[in-house]
């Protein structure tokens, strides 16, 4: 899952010039509603596109044999119609585990030797857990095909206070932001720092700082690393120095357009090529070129191979960063050569003492004062994402998740009350009189999972669960389950009460659904404060907010829906839910970037998605992350965003009135707050006219 970088664009909009015509200030409202709209338009329409449904198309792996038998299968896996895989044949397991941590193939299946049926599946968790499960889901059933037995050999696993793998997606993530966040800022705030001989020595300092922070947050802090102090630092300056002269690059030739052209290539792009959250290997082929190219995916797997593989494989994604960056300074220096400093829209100032606004849409400061922000704004957005996303994501454990026993009722509360006494820190158990009873409660979304108690000695045991309400859970308590009918000898039948629909393979939609309507909202207040700071009073941009929410509503709904097919039908209560959800959310933001500018995208965006995120549930299971989310939950309007999603598309609509009253109280909190805001800047107004005119205020 990725965090939005994307609320520094809020500072590249500048305010309205002092004498502006009609056509031009026309022309400069409809820019700043462009900005959000492709923002918004090319991140959801790349990752719904290309997360919705994704399947393996060639996925590199190995059939470890010498006989007759494990040739034909290579010649069979190869010739297969759907090339999910691209199968080679190695003579050894030793050979599969080298090709592995060199990272040349994603897993391997040992034919048995001869006079036995057990094969082996070699995977490795450290080159990704998705990769890792995906491949395990490929060559599994190739085994039972032939009759054979598993087992599976880990030959690179996770270290310990990593389970989910995030530490590299989060440390390049972090190192992106460090390089991609400041541009805009320094064009806007201290542009005379944006030629080469004073932005090089500032990087370089900069890149060192971030790095060192990066390291801090996910080694001592959290915990997701153990040491590599050094290979941080190294990774993070490069990374940072090929992402921050790359910007500036854009930055010298499109001025503050400049934030759009980098949001594609290291946000848009670079995600789904990173190879750091799914394999690369179940994206379209074109993002297999990307992976080698860009520099998110090169510093991702940078430090996977020096945290993970002592530095195999290296050298290709050292050489990709130091491709960017060399390049780029080259080109800017080509650039200063030919115009000079001269850049698209920024402030034309001599003297670089003169004051300018801190954050677009500010008051003049000092150049001590503006300084200090574009540091501060753009190391705030670093640790909010890198700590928070981290913190709550990077060792998930199973707690309380609900699930209801189903049989006699003093059996049932028997073995309710056993699996408390074992298993009560990670299931809350209750029971239900009948599976119908236990499977409404799956579907009102009460319960995860019902576990029906076999009818009698020797039968099995049904284990009903839903993919619909999240793969994380489902995939735990069928763990749970498994473990507990092979300890009882008792077999198990599981039952999907809600599959996932072949649009939504990851069941992913509902969290890209809910994000893009928050970010719809929370991006055009934090726009217009930068851009339109003549909108002073809630009923000026009042209607603004009304036509652009329905507008945003109707066009997410085509782009997912219509145009990509990943979200299948619902169109009235989609556009109706997305519309005040935008509404609301660009409301609460105004309230705050009204008051205290655009230091409050910072508070805004931490509440909005990055808390969001793992108090919705939309990717690992709220029953998995800190039990603080479970409150968070309830309340915030991502998590209500994304369950009404989610429950349009599974559950019949349940639960949507909760979510609902969730959205209303922020749109009522929010205009409310405006109102406030409204009477403070008259206030405010009313003394600076007194003050000028010479009349005491009171």
């Amino acid at each position: 899952m990725d965090s939005p970088p994307e609320a520094s664009a809020a500072a590249a909009p500048t305010g309205p010039p002092a004498q502006e015509d009609r056509k031009t200030r026309i022309a400069r409202y409809v820019a700043l509603f462009a900005m959000p709209f492709i923002m918004v338009s090319m991140m959801f329409a790349t990752y719904v596109g290309t997360m919705h449904s994704p399947h393996p198309r060639e996925m590199p792996v190995a059939i470890v044999g010498t006989g007759a038998q494990a040739e034909a299968l290579v010649v069979a896996l190869n010739s297969a119609p759907d090339r999910a895989v691209d199968a080679r044949l190695v003579a050894s397991g030793g050979d599969a585990v080298e090709l592995l941590k060199d990272r040349e193939i994603a897993g391997a299946l040992a034919v048995p030797a001869a006079g036995s049926d057990r094969a082996t599946i070699y995977t490795a968790m450290a080159a990704g857990a998705s990769q890792s499960s995906t491949v395990a889901q490929l060559l599994a059933p190739i085994a039972l095909e032939q009759q054979w037995t598993t087992a599976t050999e880990e030959v690179a696993p996770l270290p310990a206070g990593d389970g989910a793998g995030i530490a590299v997606l989060f440390a390049a993530m972090g190192m992106m932001l460090a390089g991609y966040v400041p541009l805009s800022l320094l064009l806007m705030a201290v542009p005379h720092l944006l030629a080469l001989r004073r932005f090089l020595p500032v990087l370089a300092g900069w890149s060192a700082v971030t790095s060192t922070v990066i390291w801090v947050i996910l080694g001592p802090v959290v915990g997701a690393v153990d040491g590599h102090y050094l290979e941080f630092l190294g990774v993070g300056m490069l990374t940072t120095a090929a992402v921050g002269l790359g910007q500036l690059l854009f930055t010298k030739l499109m001025g503050p357009l400049a934030v759009l052209i980098g949001m594609l290539l290291y946000v848009v792009l670079g995600m789904p090529a990173s190879n750091l959250a799914l394999s690369v290997d179940v994206m379209p082929g074109f993002f297999s070129f990307l992976h080698g190219v860009l520099p998110l995916p090169a510093a991702g797997e940078t430090l996977r191979a020096l945290l993970y593989f002592d530095g195999r494989g290296v050298g290709a994604y050292l050489l990709a960063l130091a491709a960017w960056a060399v390049v780029a300074l080259l080109l800017c220096l080509l650039k200063e050569r030919v115009s000079g400093h001269a850049i698209p829209a920024a402030p034309v100032v001599a003297d670089p003492d003169v004051p300018l606004p801190a954050l677009a849409g500010g008051p003049p400061r000092s150049k001590r004062f503006r300084y200090v922000a574009v540091a501060a704004f753009p190391l705030s957005i670093l640790v909010m994402v890198v700590g928070l996303m981290s913190a709550s994501m990077h060792e998930p454990e199973v707690s309380d998740l609900p699930v209801a026993v189903v049989g006699a009722t003093a059996q049932a509360e028997q073995v309710a009350a056993g699996l408390e006494s074992k298993l009560g820190g990670m299931l809350d158990v209750r029971v239900a009189a009948s599976v119908t009873e236990a499977t409404d409660r799956i579907h009102d979304q009460e319960v995860v999972a019902a576990y029906v108690l076999p009818q009698a000695a020797g039968a099995e045991a049904t284990l009903y669960t839903s993919a619909g309400a999240g793969v994380s859970q489902q995939s735990a308590v069928r763990a749970i389950f498994q473990q507990i009918a092979a300890q009882q000898q008792t077999p198990l039948q599981v039952t999907d009460v809600t599959p996932l629909t072949d649009d939504d393979t990851m069941g992913s939609n509902s969290l890209y659904v809910g994000m893009s309507w928050i970010m719809s909202g929370f991006l055009l207040l934090a726009v217009l404060r930068g851009g339109a700071p003549e909108l002073k009073r809630l009923r000026q941009f009042l209607p603004l907010l009304g036509g652009w929410s329905v507008g945003m509503a109707v066009w997410l709904w085509l782009l997912f829906d219509v145009i990509i097919g990943a979200v299948d039908g619902h169109a009235w209560q989609m556009i109706g839910f997305g519309a005040a959800t935008i509404f609301a959310v660009a409301l609460m933001t105004g309230a705050f970037t009204r008051t205290f500018g655009l230091a409050a995208v910072i508070p805004g965006m931490v509440v909005m998605m990055l808390a969001g995120v793992p108090a919705s549930g939309g990717g690992l299971s709220i029953y998995m992350v800190p039990e603080f989310f479970r409150f968070l939950r309830e309340i915030l309007p991502l998590p209500a965003a994304v369950d009404t999603a989610r429950s349009l598309a599974y559950f019949g609509g349940s639960g949507i009135g909760r979510n609902i009253l969730v959205i209303a109280v922020w749109g009522v909190v929010g205009i409310a707050l405006n109102l406030v805001v409204d009477r403070w800047l008259r206030h405010r107004e009313n003394r600076a006219a007194a003050a000028a005119a010479g009349v005491s205020p009171g």
